[in-house]
């Protein structure tokens, strides 16, 4: 009938199907025997299997559950990094004036790492160029690790119109690309005005910092020796105000959100307890004896970010997050967010799906390569070292990966499939309703978009999963590391209100196999749930389904892709 959908349709085929079997069956010789056997071995081996899946997603979701109400309660009780720490600004007490202020000013040095960035360099150099501090205390390195020639010559250009303009830019090179990103820090270093830095800010080309960056998170460095690394916060913009590119469309909404929680939970929790965090890789300020102490930049990962963060605080140095200050400014009368660095967020599926590779795999195998030196290290307490080892690195780079994919896309739907086993409601509903209400307390303004949130986390947790047992094994793309792709001023469009846009290239260009196969399993289980199942697994696997097909279609994030 014209009112049937296509969930009706798929009902009669599996019905057709399973009658063709009952048949078979009751016609005796090989077929029964065939269905014998199945039903023998999916009770004495398949079921168990799935009952010790279960258990183990459930004990994973429980940890995940307590990780996240810790950091929660830590996040929200904290006490503002000013507070704790002494923050005044450079000049304004110990009996300094106004001259002797301005003199104390330490050497920054601020690196900017670059890699054929044609769309953002000349954002980023005009950003760093204008940084509120004395221009004979600060240097500014431009690291290019550019392959394409005509951008190493505007990178070089743009370097040199700024030194024009009185300000102190070093153009660096290198021969070869050795180690990537943490080659060229490492690398950038070894000059010799750089010793006469006391400190070192690293932005990211796609990053933006405040004028006013410097003065707010340095004297946090100058007035707590034992402080190695101030970290500010991330801002994508906000909706009607100055932004990047946050609201282009529903994949960079929803990044948006999770970054959201990463800062205002994670790091806050971090920081205001052990005083620890993973360094984000830009937006912050070093003590450049701490990187010397720590051994330097190291590429033995892709995350050299969180390697050197995980050195430096084995060493007993101590981490800031100070992503919550904010200055009003009548100039442009929006608001400006002092702390905080406009970024740009990926938003074609490849570059994301390439970043949360390089991200998770990175940090698992870190998890590899450090676990025994945490273990065995007698410089820091061991809760600190239980916070990395278990918190830190286990539950969340680990745990927080594998159980969405694993419970929520295999384990229950073959439950459905396999009526020995049976998923208790509180782990199939309570614990994911309460950590989905944690995220959606800290992120109010975008809580309509949970839902959506929800299934295309499931999806990325496929490929998270992957990333994450690539990472701990250490198989072949441990280390692959891709740029992502970044848009610039192009990305400046209107919000792109659809869910869906259609991509400029072949269906079979853009199709990930792995993920329509995995959308034709789900579709499979709800249906036989819809015909067969007691309970409503159906409504969700079916939502569940249509995301990974869309995902799978490249029907997600925009057409630059």
């Amino acid at each position: 009938m014209a009112g049937e959908g296509p969930a009706s349709a798929a009902a009669e085929l599996l019905d057709g199907s399973l009658l063709l079997l009952r048949r078979w069956r009751a016609a005796g010789g090989g077929g029964r025997e065939l269905l014998g056997a199945w039903d023998a071995v999916r009770a004495g081996v398949v079921a168990p299997a799935l009952a010790a899946a279960s258990g183990a997603c459930l004990a994973m979701s429980a940890m995940l559950l307590a990780e996240a109400l810790f950091m929660a309660a830590a996040s929200l009780a904290r006490r503002r990094p000013e507070r704790r720490y002494r923050a005044e600004p450079l000049g304004a007490c110990d009996g300094e004036d106004e001259e002797s202020g301005l003199l104390g000013y330490p050497m920054v040095l601020v690196q900017i790492p670059m890699y054929n960035e044609r769309e953002v360099y000349k954002l980023s150099i005009a950003a760093a160029c204008g940084l509120s501090w004395p221009s004979d205390r600060v240097i500014v390195q431009v690291l290019d690790d550019s392959t394409d020639p005509t951008v190493k010559d505007l990178v070089e250009l743009e370097c040199k119109l700024w030194a024009k303009k009185g300000k102190n830019v070093k153009y660096e090179v290198r021969n070869n690309r050795k180690g990537y990103k943490a080659g060229a820090l490492k690398e950038g270093m070894l000059h010799a005005y750089v010793q006469q830095c006391d400190f070192l800010a690293v932005f990211d080309a796609d990053f933006q910092p405040e004028a006013d960056f410097l003065i707010r998170t340095i004297p946090y460095l100058v007035r707590n020796p034992q402080i190695a690394l101030v970290q500010a916060r991330w801002e994508f913009g906000k909706p009607k105000k100055q932004s990047v590119n946050p609201n282009e469309c529903l994949m960079t909404r929803i990044q948006k959100m999770t970054l959201d929680y990463h800062f205002k939970v994670e790091q806050e929790a971090g920081s205001s307890t052990f005083a620890f965090f993973g360094f984000n890789g830009t937006a912050g300020v070093w003590r450049i004896s701490a990187i010397k102490e720590a051994g330097g930049w190291d590429d033995r990962t892709t995350v050299e970010d969180m390697d050197l963060a995980v050195r430096a605080g084995l060493k007993g140095w101590k981490f800031v997050y100070v992503g919550d200050v904010k200055v009003g400014c009548d100039v442009t009368r929006k608001e400006i967010i002092t702390g905080q660095v406009k970024s740009e967020l990926p938003s074609s599926l490849k570059a994301y799906r390439r970043q949360q590779h390089r991200w998770t795999c990175g940090a698992a195998n870190l998890f590899r390569k450090t676990g025994k030196e945490i273990l065995l290290t007698k410089e820091v307490s061991f809760w600190r070292k239980l916070y990395l080892l278990y918190s830190f690195f286990f539950v969340r780079k680990v745990v927080a990966h594998v159980v969405p994919f694993m419970l929520y896309c295999v384990v229950i739907p073959l439950s459905v499939l396999i009526p020995e086993v049976t998923i208790p409601a509180w782990g199939v509903v309570y614990i994911p309703a309460t950590i989905t209400l944690l995220y959606a307390i800290r992120n109010p303004s975008s809580i309509h978009f949970i839902p959506f949130w929800i299934l295309y986390e499931n999806v990325m947790s496929f490929h998270r999963t992957k990333a994450t047992f690539i990472g701990l094994l250490e198989f072949g793309s441990v280390n692959e590391w891709v740029v992502t792709e970044k848009l610039g001023n192009s990305s400046k469009t209107e919000p792109v209100p659809q869910i869906l846009e259609r991509p400029r290239c072949r269906f079979w260009g853009r199709w990930t196999m792995s993920e329509v196969l995995f959308a034709v399993f789900l579709f499979t289980c709800a249906t036989y749930n819809l015909v067969h199942g007691p309970d409503l697994y159906f409504i969700y696997i079916y939502l569940q389904a249509i995301t990974f097909l869309i995902v799978g279609t490249g029907f997600c994030g925009t057409s630059n892709s």
